[in-house]
């Protein structure tokens, strides 16, 4: 089973990229984020039609949202949310004996200042609130897959500086320590770094101002999939589809992918 995250910002707008997506990678299962569509207007037919049959959302209007399609059946359809006002974030569906989970970390602002920026204080929270929930309520032994957007760049390797960018939002010590504790609850494997040496560099995520972003690589790797051990041993391939990133009128975000066994 292929299963590809990726923050499609837009899923109506980048619909003819999620068609690109599919007959390039081939996945069995596509977890979106920043889908920014509300329930009543996703493109099912057209979702149909790229052979996506199973669709779970979880939206809103014009931001946040998020996306599970499948080939195979879901069931078990269920949503959480993680802030003081309704954001539509996290979803969560089975697949094949597998729970997966389509997450969407809120990005934080510009200022890594919870008591000045009152939306580094809400992704700080809304860490710590599901770093208690995912102790609590699963083991090890349970077969998860958490796919998304995490906003986080977790090693010095992930970001194109690690020093500079270590007072900037997605890198400070306070969103990659709690991406951390996030790691232990459940002896999480990050799929990219189980196949990446974890001081080579892996970029997921390049901005829109940068007028050359090849040539600059000034990337993050702010998109992963992780699974819980259960399935560690089902990981046999992986993928960062860098040239998703020189796609027409693409996402900031480029599809991540993992491959497991049967």
């Amino acid at each position: 089973m292929k299963i590809v995250t990726w923050n499609v910002n837009s899923l109506r707008l980048r619909l003819g990229l999620v068609e690109k997506l599919t007959d390039e990678l081939a996945p069995d299962v596509l977890c979106l984020q920043e889908t920014k569509c509300p329930d009543d207007l996703v493109p099912h037919e057209d979702l149909k039609r790229l052979g996506w049959t199973h669709v779970a959302h979880h939206g809103q209007k014009g931001y946040n949202g998020v996306a599970i399609l499948s080939k195979r059946p879901l069931s078990n359809v269920r949503t959480h949310s993680w802030c003081d006002t309704p954001q539509c974030r996290h979803l969560i569906a089975e697949v094949d004996g597998m729970e997966v989970h389509s997450l969407y970390i809120p990005a934080g602002g510009d200022v890594p200042d919870p008591e000045k920026n009152p939306k580094f204080d809400q992704k700080l929270r809304f860490l710590d609130k599901i770093i208690d929930w995912f102790a609590g309520t699963y083991g090890p032994r349970d077969p998860i897959v958490l796919a998304g957007d995490f906003n986080v760049a977790p090693l010095a390797a992930d970001v194109w500086d690690h020093k500079k960018l270590l007072k900037v939002v997605t890198h400070t010590p306070a969103e990659t320590a709690r991406l951390g504790f996030l790691r232990q609850t459940l002896d999480w494997t990050d799929s990219t770094r189980h196949f990446v040496p974890h001081d080579e560099p892996a970029f997921t995520w390049w901005s829109y101002r940068s007028p050359d972003w090849r040539k600059g690589n000034r990337g993050r790797r702010l998109d992963h999939i992780w699974v819980t051990p259960a399935l560690k041993d089902r990981l046999v391939d992986h993928d960062i589809h860098v040239d998703g990133r020189d796609w027409n009128k693409p996402s900031d975000h480029v599809p991540v992918s993992v491959t497991l066994s049967a």
